[in-house]
């Protein structure tokens, strides 16, 4: 189902199969952003103006669950990389039926957290009285979906692990596609409303999960799934947590410090809000792209890593970097150059506009800088170095980013005062995360993981 040739990782050129690895990943997250859009999409077409608030107000909430699976399915792609790399088919097969059996458990304890606390984090995110019932209700069903968001990420970790990035892809779309029909069915047919939509969303992500534990269990080598030898390993767990873990609490840190600036761009009224939005869609969607050559290189790393093949590692980061440089000049250069007409697809107010262009000429303009940052993280982990790096990043832009909402913009209230802090965060992170790398693979050595 969906087989494609893996890519190599460990011999041959590698310009042409980092790309060839990282686009179908950026374009699953492409499809992965357009996933709750469609809800607020339809929401807003059918239900009316207090729907789209519900489902606005739990997205950051969703963010922080989501972005821990997506960080720990990191690990469990690294962990897996690295048998490949070494030719250790039994450690292989091991390494794959554990993280699938970890991503299952760890579905349905965060299941029943997001139910026993769906009520107190809607109350912390100060949710309106008129919206509260509507945006509960809409949790507490999308938290039945975790476990097929959990399953759905680790399963797509191990296709990657292998070099395939596609399969993970064609089973969102087909998802998506699901979500969407799904969505006008329950608002227009059965008038199920905002019930409705998070239903058809919890349905449309078990599907992505079932078509990847399908293709799993048809794959053939190393990563065939067999539910009978589902076992736990708790070397392997050890493992994928101690590289996962960090960056998924990365991850949610991000989410929270975002908060915080959300909140200085919302006491700056509507229409700044609202050009913050627009411009946030262009910018989100260039750095689906970014993302993805960090975890190309990422799995790259950790696949010539378990290969014992420092070098190539090296020659993995130098590929990565050219490749993350050229598109990190390019693209956000034509991004700001017409930044006008991309902004005007979604908000055509003179003024929004011009407020919209601001966010984009700060944070794509720099976002050579944070390509960088993804792409050193992103060879670290693959190293199995994961822990330094996240400590860099949640210093250097969490707290630079949240002293500067608390100093400069309290000082100078403005919308360019609150979009300085993304370049201000990131030119320090770069220049420590820089020194990280060349000390941490000065001295890098090869090691026998998990034997």
């Amino acid at each position: 189902m969906f087989f494609r040739k893996d890519i190599d990782m460990l011999h041959g050129p590698l310009l042409g199969p980092l790309t060839a690895f990282a686009l179908p990943l950026a374009f699953t997250a492409v499809l992965q952003q357009l996933f709750n859009t469609a809800d607020v999409f339809i929401l807003g077409q059918y239900v009316g103006s207090n729907a789209i608030a519900a489902v606005g107000n739990n997205l950051p909430i969703i963010s922080l669950f989501v972005t821990l699976f997506v960080g720990i399915s990191l690990g469990a792609n690294v962990v897996i990389a690295r048998c490949i790399g070494g030719h250790r088919l039994k450690e292989t097969m091991e390494a794959v039926h554990t993280a699938f059996l970890l991503a299952l458990i760890l579905g349905v304890v965060l299941t029943v957290i997001g139910e026993l606390s769906a009520r107190w984090l809607l109350v912390a995110l100060d949710v309106p009285g008129p919206v509260m019932g509507s945006a509960e209700l809409y949790l507490r069903i999308y938290m039945l979906g975790m476990p097929a968001i959990g399953l759905y990420n680790f399963e797509a970790a191990i296709f990657r692990s292998r070099g395939n990035t596609q399969t993970p892809l064609y089973a969102l779309a087909i998802a998506s596609a699901l979500n969407i029909a799904l969505n006008v069915f329950s608002v227009t047919a059965v008038n199920w409303g905002i019930a409705g939509v998070a239903a058809a969303t919890v349905i449309a992500n078990y599907v992505a999960a079932w078509v990847l534990f399908r293709a799993l269990c048809q794959a053939h080598g190393t990563i065939h799934l067999e539910p009978a030898a589902l076992h736990w390993h708790s070397s392997y767990v050890r493992e994928i947590l101690q590289i996962g873990l960090p960056a998924g609490i990365q991850g949610m840190v991000f989410c929270l410090s975002n908060l915080v600036i959300q909140a200085a761009i919302n006491s700056l009224g509507p229409t700044v809000m609202a050009a913050s939005s627009a411009a946030f869609i262009v910018e989100i969607n260039i750095y689906c792209f970014m993302m993805s050559f960090g975890q190309a290189v990422t799995t790259f790393v950790g696949q010539n890593y378990g290969a014992a093949n420092i070098p190539r590692c090296r020659d993995v980061f130098k590929a990565g970097l050219k490749l993350m440089t050229t598109f990190t000049i390019v693209v956000p250069a034509l991004a700001c150059l017409f930044a006008p007409q991309l902004v005007a697809i979604f908000d055509a107010h003179p003024e929004v506009i011009a407020i919209a262009c601001i966010r984009i000429y700060y944070v794509v303009g720099f976002y050579l800088l944070d390509g960088t940052i993804e792409l050193i993280s992103g060879a670290l982990r693959g190293y199995g170095c994961s822990l330094p790096p996240a400590l860099i990043t949640l210093v250097a832009i969490c707290g630079v980013r949240v002293l500067w909402i608390y100093t400069a913009f309290v000082a100078w209230p403005t919308f360019d005062t609150v979009m300085m802090s993304y370049p201000v965060s990131w030119f320090p992170t770069v220049f420590l995360l820089g020194a990280l790398y060349r000390f941490y693979t000065r001295n890098v050595k090869v090691t026998q993981t998990l034997a």
